[in-house]
């Protein structure tokens, strides 16, 4: 055990000493380990030998997802989401279920003979989230116009957490038709236990916190560095409370980190750095143990099914909701297809898809394998064509000005 954390540390202190060359590349963070996970892990050199452990990959994929939700939740500006922000509104109240709906319509004929509707169900909304951590090449892009910049910042950092009763929705379905439960028990479980019970503890402690700070704060009570481990404090006593009690940890993470935005408002991304931090590195020990247990394996038991539903989720299945979500706002096309294309599939994906494991249900390894392959091609699509992608965006509008000027000339 202690040599694989010695090879762990040693790869995350030779990565940061060039990340900033990386980062300027096609390749990205989430690519470089992944595929250091696949070199070193248990079907290369085997220096990571580590065992598919769904429930040890999933405490740490759980423990960064929470982070991050708290983290998106907290920085995010409802009040210009609702106001002014059109363009991530439509996206998240029109693209994202219309990414389920057509998700599941594109998935019946690939696994209708091996999945139950209710389990394709599951799988559309496993995939429809995205990452908003590996799409940061793009909305970091200063060639990128700042407001498709704005609009995936905010759709990616809220589209995950609202993902989260849609899922657990279809997931208690799901396990419904694998037990004895009936209509009603599986309604009062989801409100009050997974919904209810993770909203109530996100009140509690959130809003609990944000009191003591409001009362403590002005009194300069509270040392520099310590104030470093706050929000990240706060965001693992709302999911892990959460759990504890039977609710959804997920819930309570993002609807924590949505009060604790809320009553702190600008005094909010001071203390939440610290926690996009954590999250970020942690999300990409992720994608190392990600890339060493799971990558490897899949690419033994996938399907062609499988291969073609996945490319299909990365394309048709979230552009074209997306271009119809933004019908009618002066989005261009080019536009439209620039924000459809960039919603790489992630962290979420892989925490749902290790729920679904660890619940038991009867399809749970082909959804498993269907979202590691849409997660693997996503990482690799979507990193490599951040940066090209966008100089081709920055030069199609250069174009249509030009062409705009010489007309009115």
């Amino acid at each position: 055990m202690y040599e694989i954390v010695a090879v762990m540390a040693l790869f995350v202190f030779l990565y940061s000493l060039v990340s900033k060359i990386l980062e300027r590349t096609v390749v990205g963070g989430a690519i470089t380990f992944v595929v250091a996970g696949l070199i070193l892990g248990n079907f290369g050199a085997g220096l990571l030998d580590l065992e598919l452990n769904t429930k040890a990959i999933g405490v740490l994929a759980e423990l960064t997802l929470a982070f991050l939700l708290f983290a998106d939740a907290s920085t995010a500006d409802l009040k210009e989401l609702t106001r002014q922000q059109i363009l991530p509104r439509r996206m998240l109240l029109i693209g994202l279920p219309g990414a389920v709906i057509v998700g599941f319509v594109v998935g019946i004929p690939f696994f209708g003979d091996v999945l139950p509707f209710i389990e394709i169900a599951v799988l559309a909304a496993i995939l429809a989230p995205t990452d908003a951590a590996l799409g940061k090449a793009v909305v970091t892009d200063k060639s990128v116009p700042n407001r498709l910049r704005t609009t995936l910042n905010f759709e990616s950092g809220l589209n995950d957490g609202l993902c989260v009763p849609i899922f657990l929705t279809f997931m208690a379905f799901a396990s419904a038709t694998a037990g004895d439960r009936g209509f009603g028990e599986i309604i009062v479980h989801l409100l009050l236990e997974e919904l209810g019970i993770g909203a109530l503890v996100a009140v509690a402690i959130s809003g609990g916190a944000v009191v003591l700070l409001k009362l403590l704060g002005t009194r300069d009570t509270v040392q520099e560095g310590w104030s470093k481990l706050m929000v990240p404090a706060i965001a693992l006593a709302c999911f892990s409370s959460a759990q504890a009690l039977g609710g959804s940890g997920f819930i309570a993470a993002f609807v924590g980190g949505l009060i604790f935005g809320g009553f702190m408002k600008a005094q909010a991304h001071k203390y939440v750095e610290s926690a996009e931090v954590l999250g970020d590195g942690a999300a990409l020990l992720t994608w190392l143990v990600f890339g060493a247990t799971v990558v490897g394996s899949m690419m033994t038991k996938a399907t062609w099914q499988m291969v073609v539903y996945a490319l299909l989720s990365l394309t048709v299945v979230r552009m074209l909701p997306i271009w119809l979500s933004l019908r009618g706002t002066g989005t261009n096309i080019y536009e439209a297809l620039f924000l459809g294309w960039f919603g790489p599939r992630g962290l979420a994906s892989i925490v749902f898809a290790i729920m679904v494991i660890e619940a038991d249900i009867p399809g749970a390894d082909v959804i498993a394998v269907a979202v590691s392959c849409a997660v693997t091609l996503s990482i690799i699509a979507h990193g490599v064509s951040a940066k090209p992608f966008a100089a081709l965006l920055a030069r199609t509008r250069k174009h249509g000005a030009t062409e705009g000027n010489e007309e009115t000339q």
